[in-house]
């Protein structure tokens, strides 16, 4: 008794909201049943319920936010901070680009566009955003010179998601919990994802692949990846980050039966004396990490293989996830429909390739992808 008395004077100190306003995030104090949701699926249960006339009382403790800002219609409730980290937490296999870019906080007002500075590197300055440095030896006079400075604007854009569940399965809401996290995550994950690499800008995230930052090599062979694709477009990439490959499965024929100019395997290494395999399919391709991705395109297309530093890549994260459900779509049937909205932008930090320090008419950059 005496250290949950210490947690929750703890508790008090950190949040110090009357109870009903707070959130039970680290889940180490006792829910309370009367104000709490146990978990994400008596959560969606509750919101389902207000189509059978019945409102739980503990929505009415949370913030109705409006389907759009300066809209009256309401739009749904705000996820619970508890739940949050459920929903949104990514592991690097459901999507490649968030767990390893730059994320910056929803913060206040959530929504609003974000317009910060950085170093002009492009071609017309260099890498220091044109800070000179000369060898003025004694009693000469310094050149005068100035930092150049440009604004990244990134502006979070609504994405909607929506799931159709039983009745019958949401009245269990404890196995409900696991199906409507487990499914939401991947959808919301996974189309954040594509938007990052592929995406074009249109009330969406600009995918690296297509951004003017990235420096596109031309393969050798029409439909093929070669040895000197790969390390060509290693001497294009910008050094000194946390780089690794992104690739689309449908390459993995081409890399299998990569070979140099000695005809030595690049990739798969040797055989054994059957003439199979000898190794396990590497995870790394001239020492950097290979990860395939389901949303880079095909074999032969723009982007089937790219070697990027994700930390070059920012994402704004918005408000939300805001949940609603259908009250009329699918009620003959039995089935629910919920509907989950979040805003979230996204787009390379760069605006076009870096010179190098040693030779400026060559450029690098950390978002290099094979046509």
């Amino acid at each position: 008794m005496a250290k949950e008395e210490e947690m929750r004077k703890a508790a008090q100190i950190v949040n110090p909201l009357p109870t009903e306003m707070r959130v039970n995030i680290d889940h180490k104090l006792p829910v309370d049943p009367e104000k709490e949701f146990r978990n994400i699926g008596e959560y969606f249960y509750a919101i389902g319920d207000i189509k059978n006339g019945r409102r739980d009382k503990r929505l009415d403790l949370m913030e109705e936010r409006e389907q759009q800002m300066g809209v009256g219609a309401k739009g749904g409730f705000a996820l619970p901070e508890q739940f949050k980290g459920d929903i949104l937490s990514v592991a690097s296999q459901e999507a490649v680009v968030r767990p390893r870019a730059t994320v910056i906080p929803a913060g206040s007002p959530p929504d609003s566009k974000l317009t910060m500075p950085a170093l002009d590197q492009t071609s017309a300055q260099n890498i220091y955003g044109g800070v000179v440095v000369t060898h003025t030896g004694e009693s000469l006079t310094m050149t005068e010179t100035d930092a150049n400075l440009r604004q990244v604007s990134l502006e979070p854009k609504e994405m909607t998601a929506y799931i159709v569940v039983s009745d019958k399965l949401l009245t269990n809401w404890d196995a409900c919990s696991a199906f409507i996290t487990t499914q939401l995550r991947k959808a919301m994950s996974g189309a954040e994802d594509y938007d990052f690499i592929r995406g074009n800008g249109v009330n969406r995230a600009t995918g690296y692949i297509n951004h003017a930052a990235a420096v596109v090599y031309s393969r050798a062979g029409a439909s093929a990846i070669a040895f000197a694709d790969v390390y060509g477009m290693l001497a294009r990439a910008k050094m000194g980050g946390s780089m690794a490959w992104i690739a689309s499965q449908t390459i993995i024929p081409q890399l299998a039966a990569m070979v140099d100019a000695g005809t030595h395997a690049v990739w798969l290494g040797g055989k054994d004396a059957n003439g199979a395999a000898a190794n396990s399919m590497p995870s790394t391709l001239m020492g950097f990490p290979i990860l395939f991705a389901d949303r880079c395109p095909a074999l032969g297309s723009k982007g089937d293989l790219s070697l990027v530093d994700l930390s070059y890549y920012l994402v704004k994260d918005g408000s939300g996830p805001f949940v609603a459900q259908s009250t009329e779509l699918l009620f003959l049937s039995n089935r629910t429909v919920f509907k989950a909205r979040w805003n979230v932008d996204g787009h390379p930090w760069l605006t076009e390739p870096i010179p190098l320090e040693g030779s400026t008419a060559n450029t690098v950059s950390p978002f290099v992808v094979l046509e």
